[in-house]
């Protein structure tokens, strides 16, 4: 017999996320907060009334390529090719940084414990687990304070891009000593190819929506054809390049930032569809599958220590890199905090070098809380810091 319990899910989350979305924001927080801590509460780790199904797996990840699909649209192209540089530079530091720190870490903790070469492995995965960014939790508070068409904002969306970019190199290198199947040669040419065909992609179907808005104005049939683009970016970026689709959707809608009229029309129309639906089921996802169990008291006190780490090294590495991009130190650390955020791209990670033997179950539990906490943490101090200089400074 079918089962519709898939609706009253969807009913609670969409309930309970603007229900804790307009608390939050009675708080002063940004109202992604609340949107979090639903699928925290609810979910497997407290009262467990909310549980992952495919259903809300995939209406997740669509909510998740809607939000960036987004983010790409409202872009700044001039601020964006200005601040190219700096995004590079801080993303190469936003990876050196916490990789040497999650690989020192380990290593302090568990090194003695496995053979000398095993070990090294994998304290080095795990300082390529520090390594991941999740923009989408600071795409959405930016958005919310107004702040994502600026230069910190311009300046993190490029950065997380190249992180993202550098994060498939270092895992395909580090997970290549442990699979054998693994080709570093051929994962760098994909990568190649991949900007080849975003450049491609983005003559053409410019062109293409030039015509459109000429002919067809502000219809929605337009709407549905710039949804059907970012889609079948995300899964060619994905399935041909083994890029994230992420990646491909935020560069879908880099591609239609500049149709002006168009662009404006597209937003408001995927921006429904998105914030009625897809996206809480999104926000909600990522406490559902953060599920702390079997914490023994070493693991807690990894844990803690591999959490201050993974916080302090990403503010640290991508502050860095904004101070010698000049960037003054309010921006420089605005652009730290936003990059904090490990999210799900973590948790896909650690289970890549899982299927590797390159990290145990038990060290699960220990990625969960980063994931848990550097999502929370990261609208919070966004909120503190890019509020009024003299605000901010006094916080």
């Amino acid at each position: 017999m079918e089962s519709y319990e898939f609706l009253m899910l969807v009913a609670i989350i969409l309930l309970s996320t603007k229900v804790f979305g307009l608390l939050s924001e009675k708080v002063h927080m940004p109202q992604v907060v609340g949107a979090l801590l639903v699928g925290v509460i609810l979910g497997p780790s407290c009262f467990n009334i909310l549980h992952e199904t495919d259903f809300l797996v995939k209406s997740a990840e669509i909510g998740v390529i809607f939000l960036m699909f987004m983010a790409g649209l409202d872009t700044d192209l001039e601020e964006l090719k200005s601040t190219g540089k700096a995004s590079f530079v801080i993303a190469l530091i936003g990876v050196i940084v916490p990789l040497i720190g999650g690989f020192a870490t380990y290593y302090v903790f568990f090194g003695k414990t496995v053979p000398a070469d095993k070990a090294v492995l994998e304290s080095v995965f795990i300082g390529v687990v520090l390594t991941a960014t999740s923009v989408s939790i600071t795409v959405e508070t930016l958005r919310e304070m107004g702040k994502l068409k600026g230069k910190v904002g311009t300046s993190i969306l490029g950065a997380a891009i190249i992180d993202d970019i550098l994060g498939i190199i270092a895992l395909t290198v580090i997970t290549s000593f442990a699979d054998p199947d693994v080709n570093i040669i051929f994962v760098l040419l994909k990568i190649i190819l991949f900007f080849a065909f975003v450049v491609i992609c983005a003559v053409i179907i410019h062109k293409v929506f030039q015509k459109m808005e000429q002919k067809y104005g502000r219809k929605r049939r337009v709407a549905i054809y710039a949804v059907a683009f970012c889609f079948f970016m995300s899964y060619c970026a994905e399935e041909f390049f083994g890029v994230a689709d992420i990646t491909g959707a935020y560069f879908a809608g880099l591609i239609l930032c500049n149709i002006s009229d168009t662009k404006s029309y597209i937003a408001s129309k995927v921006t429904v569809t998105s914030y009625m639906f897809f996206t809480p089921i999104f926000f909600a996802s990522i406490g559902i599958k953060t599920v702390v169990t079997g914490l023994t008291p070493t693991l807690i006190v990894f844990s803690i220590v591999l959490l201050i780490v993974a916080i302090i090294t990403k503010i640290v590495g991508c502050g860095i890199g904004a101070l010698i991009c000049k960037f003054d130190r309010h921006e420089a650390l605005s652009v730290g905090i936003g990059m904090v955020s490990r999210g799900e791209v973590a948790l896909i990670v650690a289970q890549k070098g899982a299927q590797v033997g390159l990290i145990s179950e038990t060290m699960f539990p220990a990625i969960v809380v980063v994931v848990i906490v550097t999502t929370l943490i990261t609208p919070i101090l966004l909120k503190m810091t890019m509020a009024d200089k003299k605000v901010a400074k006094e916080a």
